[in-house]
C-alpha cells in the first residue's frame, strides 16, 4: 500500500513539473508548448549553451542532426565566412579541419567558453585527413605511415622520449611554427620545434634554469626593451642601478637571473 502511495506521489511530481516546464518559458524569453518539438527536446538538455550560442537554446536542429549528433556541416553552415577566424595565422588551419566536436564543447554553462585547446585532438584529425580520400601509394600516405613508425619508436611521455620528455608521441608530431611562428619569443633562435622545450599545456617550464648569473651572453636571446634606446636608459635606468655607463646589450651589470626587476644591489624596482 505504501509503495502505490509512493508511486502515486511521483507520479503527479512528474506531472507537476511537465506541466511547469512545457507552460513555462525558458532562456531567451520563449514559452515552450506542450506540441512544441524544441520542448521536449529540451527536457534531456544536457545544460544552458554558451552565450555565443545562447540564440539557438530553441533550435536544437541547428547543430544536430538525428541519429548523428552534432555535424561538422552545421557548424560550417555559420561559421563558414568567419573572417576574423580564417585570415588569422594561429586560426587559419580551421579552413580544412573538417572536424569540430573534438575541440568545441558546448551545454556547459552560459559562462563558459566552448573551447578547449586538445593537442591530440589535431593531432587525431591529422592522421584522419592523410587517410581520407587520397590513393593508397600517394605521398600522404607515405607521410601517414612515416609519422606512424616515428610514433612506435619512441616511449610514452615522461618514460625517456628523446627529445620530447613532456609530451606523447602523438603530440610531438605536430609543428609548432604552423600555428605559434607569432608567439615565437626567441625570434628563431631557437629554431622551429617548440616541443623540445614546451609542453602543450602551458608555456612555462619549470625545468629551465638560466645559465650562470656571470654569464654576459643575456643580449643573445634578450632584446632590450625600447626605453633602453631612448634617454630614459641613461637618465632613469642605469643611474638606479649605479651603472651610468652601462650599455644597452650590459644586461649583466644591472639584472639578474631570478627577474627582470631584481636589481643588483637595489632589489625588487618597478618604476612604472
Amino acid at each position: 500500500m505504501k509503495l502505490g502511495h509512493f508511486a502515486g506521489a511521483a507520479a503527479i511530481l512528474v506531472a507537476l513539473f511537465g506541466v511547469y516546464y512545457l507552460l513555462g518559458s525558458h532562456s531567451g524569453g520563449e514559452r515552450s508548448g506542450v506540441f512544441s518539438k524544441v520542448a521536449w527536446q529540451r527536457m534531456a538538455l544536457p545544460g544552458e549553451l554558451s552565450q555565443a550560442h545562447s540564440f539557438l537554446a530553441h533550435n536544437c536542429a541547428a547543430c544536430h542532426t538525428a541519429g548523428k549528433g552534432v555535424e561538422a556541416s552545421n557548424c560550417i553552415a555559420c561559421h563558414a565566412n568567419n573572417e576574423s577566424l580564417l585570415q588569422r595565422q594561429p586560426t587559419a588551419f580551421h579552413a580544412n579541419v573538417g572536424s569540430c566536436v573534438e575541440c568545441h564543447t558546448e551545454h556547459r554553462g552560459i559562462d563558459k567558453r566552448p573551447t578547449d585547446m586538445d593537442h591530440l585532438a589535431l593531432s587525431r584529425i591529422g592522421f584522419r585527413q592523410l587517410k581520407a580520400d587520397h590513393p593508397p601509394g600517394g605521398e600522404d600516405e607515405r607521410v601517414r605511415k612515416d609519422l606512424l613508425d616515428w610514433i612506435g619508436q619512441h616511449q610514452p611521455a615522461g618514460h625517456g622520449s628523446e627529445g620530447h620528455s613532456s609530451l606523447t608521441p602523438r603530440e610531438a608530431v605536430l609543428n609548432c611554427a604552423t600555428c605559434h611562428s607569432n608567439k615565437d619569443r626567441h625570434v628563431k633562435l631557437f629554431g622551429q620545434d617548440c616541443g623540445q622545450c614546451h609542453t602543450t599545456a602551458k608555456w612555462t617550464i619549470p625545468e629551465f634554469r638560466h645559465p650562470s648569473p656571470t654569464s654576459k651572453d643575456c643580449a643573445q636571446c634578450h632584446q632590450a626593451p625600447p626605453s633602453h634606446y631612448m634617454m630614459h636608459f641613461q637618465m632613469i635606468s642605469a643611474k638606479v642601478a649605479c651603472q651610468p655607463n652601462a650599455k644597452v646589450n650590459q644586461c649583466y651589470l644591472c639584472h639578474q637571473t631570478t627577474s627582470w626587476n631584481d636589481i643588483k644591489g637595489v632589489g625588487w624596482y618597478k618604476h612604472h
